[in-house]
């Protein structure tokens, strides 16, 4: 892999006026998967009011330097912060606005709501929401891209968002695809429903047409970040497309949620540190970036372009108020402290998105019950392994239904919960989506169909899931040696599932059992039926939800 400074880019041939001979310098500032986090969290890190003072920085230093400047957001700007979520991200997108934001792409948590919030929010934000791949009754439904004119310098913004949205968010949210004036629903009611094609396809199209158009072509998408394309069942990512499409100079992206910071060709630095040194990957000539999630970093990139030549001159991942825990020398306490310099808050930001943040606080400091342990719901493992909080999701839908088992989706999974007290807030963090509980009641032969099923999610993606109250071994795509309250299945019988209604519509890719015969949708909340369960079986012991082997997965034999 190249060093981060003076990185260069040949751009193909383009009918673009970039002065000749001149220098062009521009700088892209970058987000990605906000979900709702506009306020600071309860160590004082991240939050637009300091995100914007960082923004701002960059931006007078960039323009008393003779430079230009973008800024652009990856996308999935909803969905994860209850205070948000209860007000449509309406803080979030005013305070984008207020930030100075250029364009984002659109992710898929645009979508967990029903489009006639997507269109609100399309009106609070004062920049384009980008999409060439979503469409409607065979047209676009969004605007693809945005050509900025930056000092005579052209760069093209497309915008891309994983066709694993159709499976990853309810059917009904899509249903009302409404009509649209240049790029914008602006009329929500329309029952024809919303198709998500292949965004390497879009880009196929597009990137050619844009370099006719534009001196650079960056790519804002919403597809993940997946280490040398390795994207298991998730959607083909910013790898793939970047070695699929020629012609691409950055892509600025989201979705994975993780930093792209590499230690060598198609090796990415998972265990990178804040502050430290950030080399992005780079494919087939196309820089690829990500600022891992929730505003943690604001992402910079300085490049230079003159005849034709495109030149990466640094590039860095900035911590906004990241800390880590320092232990003392005896090592019975701890405290935070920066990574970095600390970043003031904006007082003006702060006065805007305080009424917001005192809003969503008088009905989710609550309290509604303990846990004696974590409760384990942190992405890496929730996606990859059984967690104990993930068991105890199952768990309580099973209890709510009176199923023989349970099944959980863990991207509906979004959050921890600490050891110790319990808020409503807690809970809502953790199932912020609103889906309600249903049931099945299916032959032995039906939920053998079912497991196999459940045996190819792999490890990694939001489809992986999670279990109560059933035992077997994933081998090969096959579930064997299934058993249901530890006693073997019955082809014969029948057992009754629980889950949520995304899951049971074929959300994450599961077998749609909503024209099921016996399908019931309860109409009780996920996280109401949570919060329910912790209030009874309050205090909560975290280990006796910890998983014991119920689910053995056999790892692929690779052939000799």
């Amino acid at each position: 892999l190249l060093a981060a400074s003076i990185l260069t880019i040949i751009s193909q041939p383009t009918s673009a006026k970039a002065i000749k001979d001149h220098t062009y310098h521009f700088t892209i500032v970058h987000t990605n998967d906000h979900h709702g986090r506009f306020w600071k969290n309860n160590d004082g890190e991240y939050g637009l009011s300091a995100q914007k003072t960082a923004i701002d920085k960059i931006r007078k230093e960039v323009k008393d330097n003779g430079g230009q400047i973008l800024v652009l957001s990856g996308g999935d700007i909803n969905t994860g912060v209850p205070e948000s979520d209860m007000q449509d991200a309406e803080p979030d997108f005013k305070g984008m606005s207020k930030i100075g934001f250029d364009a984002m792409a659109l992710g898929n948590h645009e979508f967990d709501n029903p489009l006639p919030v997507l269109a609100k929010q399309q009106k609070w934000a004062n920049f384009p929401l980008l999409s060439a791949n979503i469409y409607r009754a065979g047209r676009p439904m969004f605007e693809a891209y945005r050509i900025f004119n930056k000092a005579g310098l052209k760069i093209a913004v497309l915008g891309l968002t994983t066709n694993d949205t159709q499976k990853m968010v309810s059917p009904e949210n899509l249903a009302y695809a409404g009509t649209w004036k240049s790029g914008r629903i602006i009329n929500p009611k329309s029952t024809a429903g919303l198709e998500f094609r292949s965004p390497i396809e879009a880009a196929t199209k597009w990137v050619p047409i844009l370099r006719t158009q534009a001196d650079v072509v960056i790519a804002a998408t919403h597809m993940g970040h997946y280490t040398n394309g390795n994207h298991g069942s998730n959607a083909s990512g910013d790898v793939e497309m970047a070695r699929a499409v020629n012609g691409i100079d950055l892509i600025v992206g989201g979705h994975s949620q993780n930093p792209v910071c590499m230690k060598a060709e198609n090796d990415r630095n998972d265990a990178y540190i804040p502050g430290g040194k950030c080399v992005p990957d780079r494919q087939n000539g196309a820089w690829i970036v990500q600022a891992h999630e929730w505003g943690k970093y604001v992402g910079r990139a300085d490049f230079s372009f003159k005849n034709g030549v495109l030149t990466l001159d640094h590039y860095a991942l900035i911590p906004i108020n990241l800390k880590k825990s320092i232990k003392s020398p005896d090592g019975a306490t701890s405290s935070k402290v920066l990574y970095s310099e600390a970043i003031a808050e904006d007082p003006e930001m702060l006065a805007f998105l305080q009424p917001f943040q005192d809003k969503g606080q008088k009905t989710l400091t609550v309290e509604v019950g303990t846990t004696r342990g974590t409760l384990d719901g942190d992405r890496s493992r929730v996606r990859a392994q059984p967690t104990n909080l993930g068991t105890l999701i199952a768990t309580s839908m099973m209890d709510k239904v009176k199923a023989d088992f349970a099944v959980m989706n863990s991207g509906g999974v979004r959050d921890s919960i600490a050891d110790g007290k319990i808020t409503y807030k807690d809970i809502l963090k953790v199932q912020p989506f609103g889906n309600t509980i249903v049931y099945a009641d299916l032959t032995g032969q039906e939920v053998q169909s079912y497991m196999n099923a459940m045996s190819t999610m792999t490890a990694g993606s939001g489809a992986f899931p999670q279990f109560a109250g059933i035992q077997a071994t994933f081998e090969n795509g096959t579930a064997r040696d299934i058993q249901i309250n530890h006693a073997p299945l019955d082809l014969n019988k029948t057992y009754r599932i629980a889950l949520n209604d995304f899951a049971a519509a074929g959300g994450d890719g599961y077998p749609k059992l909503k024209s099921t015969a016996s399908y019931v949708n309860t109409g009780f909340n996920d996280a109401d039926i949570l919060k329910a369960y912790i209030s009874k079986n309050s205090p909560i012991d975290a280990s006796k939800f910890l998983p014991k082997g119920e689910i053995v997965r056999v790892p692929l034999q690779k052939k000799p």
